[in-house]
């Protein structure tokens, strides 16, 4: 089962890939989005779906760190329900806390990418890289 790990942001969406197995996540690409043109990144998600041949999407559900909701979840579930609706596949969700600042972390400690800029141009692809992964973890733990 091959799955599509979306980071879902106001500008951006990350974008990552299970291996076939649903064992490991990789990153794949930054989607610019623009939600008040009504931009939601659709037709590269599309390409992404045929080319990977993807069974899924899992999105990060940004909860608060006391476990409440905010705006980030309401825009990541509308962004769910527009995928539901557009492809006809399974949206699952998994809890993105932190996420941002492990994927900062890594990036400074563990890639060396210390230039600003830089990592703005991965962070969101790494992040979708933890979303996806947490959610293939927890999956075979279950």
């Amino acid at each position: 089962m091959r799955l599509l790990g979306l980071d879902v942001g106001a500008k951006t969406v990350g974008v990552a890939v299970s291996d076939e197995l649903g064992i490991t996540a990789q990153k794949v690409m930054t989607i610019p989005v623009d939600e008040e043109r009504f931009n939601f990144g659709m037709r590269p998600l599309k390409k992404l779906v045929h080319q990977y041949n993807a069974d899924g999407f899992v999105l990060g559900l940004p909860k608060n760190m006391d476990g409440t909701s905010g705006a980030s979840v309401t825009r990541s579930k509308a962004y769910g329900k527009r995928l539901e609706k557009k492809f006809g596949l399974p949206v699952y969700y998994s809890d993105e806390r932190l996420t941002t600042i492990e994927s900062r972390r890594v990036l400074v400690e563990e890639a060396g990418i210390h230039d600003r800029h830089k990592r703005k141009e991965v962070i969101d692809q790494m992040a979708a890289v933890l979303i996806l992964q947490n959610y293939l973890d927890q999956k075979r733990k279950d």
